[in-house]
């Protein structure tokens, strides 16, 4: 393995990565855990030694506290409202969480930093009818009875008690890209938030808005603080947790053993898209299949790869990998892969998953070297495979590398140029033996990226793409067609309709493509028949995106056109 050229200085939350994670003095008994899966709430309680406490269900009335701030959010992000930055002029007090007098705050920041002022439903013009529809449709019935506090943004405060399974319920009902967007922006509250450190026991797992209030005794008065954070796990179940003290004391004491008790992730749809051109330092002879030579096309089943120089190599492909032929009828072959996807297979190719907190450092690495180094085109992150770059295998991922992945996903080395080698240490390069020696000896993954890259910090890639800035007549063309196509697509093997139209989002350039993490598609205005087997041709890929036809290009432009057809006989 050559030096590889990885990502600025480690923040507050990478500073103690080199300073263990200690332990907080006991500010809390017990900790409150809670979680929304299968259409049922499940509950924990943590005790710190044996100290007693009190039992809770889902029937159990929490405060609001700061998470309205989150509901605002998803709101305004998924119904397009404006959410201009918001400027601090020194005299509200709550701007302590905001920024400095004469600065400003961005949305996602202001998620993150828990800042009231941004996020107050007068200054963001937010109308009561649009509200309530807004949520009457996210939850199916009107925001009443247990709902009931949804019912007004002007309701919407702190103190207000709700309870703990319509919150989670509420959660629940919020839509796949606007708790994307909300989870990007959450995953810095482990990073250097108030739950800064304890990145080193989540990963990219927690992705959740902090909250400090108090709770309330039976006359109403003020019990003791309460303090935790609610919103996401990875894949996409919602979470929430508290006990006595601030949010920041409950992740100190908590974090470790809070980690070891949710639940266990679910393999979450894989984010982004990176092509890998494979074998580019050493020419493909030929590709033969159980049945004789591959023809161009997706691959799927076993294949034997024979190289120019003598050199053989066995692959599997589910129509992930391609096979292509140049002018001069050479051979060459590529893939198309989900970031956690490609991070694992560069795991498999370049080390192993066998050193679980060695492995996530490397997949920290090759994150962020790929991102360092890859070019955009048409949506896709594309790379080369090769010993000068990274090397990727060009077999599916190993369960345990992919599980390494999925568990560092999103997480980068940041402000820093990232190399690393396999047995060869020097300044900003992370040795993969000298990973796993520090491992065994009870080094932490952010330890090890410390070491290796001290003037760098651990950020996020924000893998969730760009913001999507809706294209309402290609949505309702789309919304009218597909009554229309339906007795075609149903007969299409591997077709599955997606659980939600798509947004059809403006693209500003490049090629139109479809994000299947997030079901959207990126595309111009419709304007002429092509536009419209454009559209139609990147929903067929969101339709069978679980299939191999769907990597087919030339079986999704054949059916998208006669797709397009059908709606000019019914016209």
């Amino acid at each position: 393995m050559h030096a590889r050229a990885l990502p600025r200085r480690w923040r507050r939350a990478t500073a103690l990565a080199i300073l263990p994670l200690l332990a907080a003095p006991s500010w809390a008994a017990s900790l409150d855990v809670a979680w929304w899966r299968d259409g049922r709430i499940e509950v924990r309680q943590l005790h710190q030694g044996r100290a007693a406490s009190k039992p809770f269900d889902g029937a159990r009335q929490v405060p609001l506290a700061s998470l309205w701030k989150l509901f605002v959010y998803v709101y305004a992000d998924d119904s397009k409202v404006p959410m201009p930055d918001y400027r601090c002029g020194g005299r509200d007090p709550d701007e302590v969480y905001c920024c400095d007098a004469g600065q400003s705050i961005g949305h996602d920041a202001a998620l993150a930093q828990s800042c009231g002022p941004f996020f107050s439903p007068t200054r963001l013009m937010i109308e009561t009818a649009a509200w309530r529809r807004y949520w009457t449709g996210r939850l199916g019935t009107p925001p009443v009875g247990d709902f009931a506090w949804l019912a007004d943004p002007a309701q919407l405060k702190p103190e207000r008690l709700v309870r703990l399974d319509s919150l989670l319920r509420a959660l629940d009902a919020i839509p796949a890209a606007s708790r994307s967007d909300a989870g990007a922006a959450l995953l810095r509250v482990v990073l250097d938030g108030r739950g800064a450190g304890s990145a080193r026991w989540f990963g990219s797992q927690l992705r959740v808005k902090t909250y400090s209030w108090h709770e309330y005794t039976r006359d109403g008065g003020k019990g003791e603080r309460l303090g935790g954070a609610a919103g996401w796990l990875a894949d996409g179940t919602p979470v929430w947790f508290g006990g006595a003290g601030g949010s920041s004391n409950v992740f100190q004491q908590w974090a470790p053993r809070l980690s070891a008790a949710l639940p266990s992730m679910r393999a979450a749809e894989d984010s982004g898209c990176v092509v890998v051109d494979y074998f580019k330092r050493y020419p493909v002879r030929s590709v033969r299949g159980e049945q004789g030579p591959a023809k161009p096309g997706p691959l799927n089943g076993r294949y034997h790869v024979q190289f120019e120089n003598g050199q053989n190599l066995a692959l599997r492909s589910a129509g992930e990998m391609t096979l292509s032929q140049d002018a001069a009828g050479r051979p060459h072959l590529r893939g198309r892969f989900g970031v956690n996807e490609y991070v694992a297979r560069v795991l498999d190719r370049e080390a192993s998953a066998d050193e679980p907190e060695a492995a996530k450092a490397l997949a920290i690495a090759a994150r962020s070297y790929l991102r360092q180094n890859a070019v955009t085109v048409a949506g896709c992150q594309q790379i080369t495979d090769s010993s000068a770059t990274q090397r990727v295998s060009p077999s599916p991922a190993t369960p345990a590398a992919l599980a390494v992945a999925r568990w560092t996903d999103q997480l980068i080395v940041d402000g820093v140029t990232v190399r690393y080698h396999r047995d060869q240490a020097s300044a900003g390069t992370l040795s993969w033996t000298d990973a796993v020696r520090q491992s065994r000896q009870g080094k932490h993954y952010d330890e090890l990226l410390a070491a290796a890259y001290p003037t760098g910090s651990l950020g996020t890639a924000g893998n969730s793409g760009v913001r999507c800035q809706r294209l309402g007549q290609n949505e309702a063309w789309l919304a009218r067609a597909l009554p229309r196509w339906q007795r075609v697509l149903l007969g299409e093997m591997g077709y599955e309709a997606p659980a939600q139209p798509p947004l059809v989002c403006a693209l500003a350039t490049g090629a139109p493509y479809s994000e299947q993490s997030r079901n959207r598609i990126f595309m111009r205005p419709l304007a002429t028949r092509e536009d419209r087997i454009t559209l139609a041709h990147e929903y067929l890929h969101l339709g069978l995106r679980g299939h191999p036809r769907g990597q087919d290009e030339e079986y999704v432009e054949r059916l998208a056109r006669r797709l397009v057809d059908l709606n000019l006989e019914a016209l």
